[in-house]
């Protein structure tokens, strides 16, 4: 096989690729396998079929449409590993010459990923807020703890905002009620606005065991459309909060006393914020490198990927959706362009430790263990996507340790305080 690449843009090239017929035989070989299955010839089982009566049946032109079809895809692949080609989109292959038993010559014009030009990360300079922790952050953290703490007891008295409820409700849709609308015992806290509609103006002022109707929008009910909603009090309960003083301390933390468990709170909070003061780091960055670095778009990739997103919303005559969609699907491009380039730059390893941790990360915010969501990546064919992903944030983070941060005070940034640990556990309360 010879091959060879014309340029035609920053973004997209030409391959040529001329083929020895020889070069083709096994391909020919299956196609003549895989007609001999769809093909019926009396006196033959399906798959028994001789060449010649294929040839005679469908014609040798079908054969080697059949064998080109699926050959090509080797060869344009191996064509573009040889010239060092990085293709992304969808190719457009055209058959130049056929000559039976002798040569094949095809060309493939496709888009590639442009050559991107890195700036010198340690001649940036960005700058980050200030890490602002007041005495009151701490107290509502503290606050927060205490919440947590409280127990809830019943009370006689009519339902006001703030209260805790006990309630059951029963959904109806023009008097008939609604599979699975009743609900029975639910704890509620009145005003929160965490349910349905109307729910708290109905609670306000009720006396306990007594019952009242609303409307609201249910689930699964179109826009303007409403059923009846009949809630029934069972209880009014208050929260008592423990005494914030030492007892507590020892209570909610492994701390002796309150001073201690304040001290504590303070520290991680500062280390809290200094995290997102790492993050708002990051995402400066490349927020200043894709304004600074030309980055190329190969703009049928744009159209392709527009196209399927609108596609699948149903969509695609809805233009003002399509030039939001375009936008951002250009800016996720031009990211991962430039991610991947760094990538490339700094030869970045994934290595199997970090590849768990992201997953371990990402499974927790969708609610799924690492075990379901690793069956459910490999299922789609996604993880050499995740790998990729890995990569490009741990880029990402080789690229910012280089970068001067100074915070709007002035004052340098220390980076190792900005990314967390493996396997930190630091969360807000």
């Amino acid at each position: 096989m010879k091959s060879a690449v014309e340029t035609l843009s920053p973004t997209r090239v030409r391959i040529s690729i001329d083929l020895d017929f020889k070069d083709l035989e096994p391909h020919v070989a299956t196609a003549y396998q895989t007609l001999s299955q769809q093909v019926s010839i009396p006196g033959f089982r399906k798959g028994k079929v001789p060449r010649q009566l294929i040839d005679q049946r469908v014609g040798r032109g079908a054969v080697l449409n059949e064998a080109i079809n699926t050959a090509l895809p080797e060869f344009y692949s191996q064509a573009a590993r040889e010239n060092e080609v990085l293709i992304v989109g969808r190719p457009n292959v055209d058959i130049k010459e056929l000559k039976d038993n002798e040569i094949v010559k095809f060309e493939v014009e496709v888009d590639v990923r442009p050559e991107i030009k890195l700036p010198d990360f340690s001649e940036i300079e960005l700058s980050v807020p200030d890490v602002e922790l007041s005495e009151k952050d701490v107290e509502d953290q503290v606050e927060a703890l205490r919440i947590r703490f409280g127990t809830l007891v019943t009370i006689e008295k009519d339902a006001a905002s703030g209260d805790f409820v006990t309630i059951d409700l029963v959904a109806k849709i023009e008097g008939k009620e609604v599979e699975g609308g009743t609900a029975n015992g639910i704890s509620y806290e009145v005003g929160s606005n965490r349910m349905i509609d109307g729910l708290d103006t109905a609670l306000e002022g009720m006396k306990v065991g007594e019952s009242k109707n609303f409307t609201a929008q249910l689930v699964g009910m179109k826009e303007g459309e409403t059923g009846e909603v009949t809630v029934t009090l069972q209880a009014v309960k208050k929260r008592e909060l423990p005494d914030l003083n030492d007892e507590f301390a020892k209570l909610a933390s492994e701390f002796e006393t309150l001073e201690e468990l304040k001290s504590d709170t303070k520290e991680r909070l500062n280390r809290l914020k200094s995290m997102e003061q790492g993050a708002q780091a990051r995402d400066e960055l490349l927020k200043y490198l894709l304004d600074k670095v030309d980055i190329q778009v190969p703009e049928q990739l744009v159209k392709d990927e527009v196209h399927d997103h609108l596609e699948k919303e149903n969509r695609l005559e809805d233009d003002t959706h399509r030039n939001e969609v375009t936008e951002e699907v250009t800016r996720s491009v031009r990211a991962d362009f430039l991610l991947d380039a760094i990538v490339k730059a700094e030869e970045v390893q994934v290595s199997e430790a970090e590849l768990t941790e992201y997953l371990i990360r990402t499974a927790a915010r969708y609610g799924m263990t690492p075990e379901q969501f690793a069956q459910q990546l490999t299922q789609a064919g996604q993880i050499t996507a995740l790998m990729a992903e890995v990569a490009r944030t741990k880029a990402l983070a080789i690229a910012l340790e280089r970068v001067k941060i100074k915070d709007a005070s002035g004052r340098s940034v220390d980076l190792s305080k900005l990314t967390p640990k493996p396997n930190s556990e630091e969360k807000s309360e």
